[in-house]
């Protein structure tokens, strides 16, 4: 099951999105510049094969719901995502806000 739903964090809409899979969740809050995900997300993969695409992204682990992706602290981020201040530890709802 896919489930599509906004995310407003201090007046900036986000997207919210969980895919039920065998065993496991995908969890991603997407906003105009960049997103937070699960971690399903490949930091190394953005960072080296796609580095020229500059991707903004963060990953955080043992998340199972959107709201515990919002309040989890980051544990790997691209390289773009650390250009705008956002860095291990950050958390997701702190990183949004600097994607707004």
């Amino acid at each position: 099951m896919i489930d599509v739903q906004p995310i407003n964090v201090d007046g900036n809409l986000y997207q919210g999105v969980s895919v039920t899979l065998p065993k496991t969740t995908l969890l991603v809050i997407t906003g105009k510049s960049g997103y937070i995900m699960c971690g399903a997300l490949d930091v190394k993969l953005l960072n080296d094969k796609l580095a020229d695409r500059n991707v903004i992204a963060g990953k955080a682990v043992g998340v199972r719901t959107l709201d515990d992706l919002l309040h989890a602290p980051l544990a790997e981020v691209t390289i773009g995502a650390e250009k705008l201040g956002i860095h291990i530890g950050t958390t997701g709802i702190d990183a949004l806000k600097l994607m707004a």
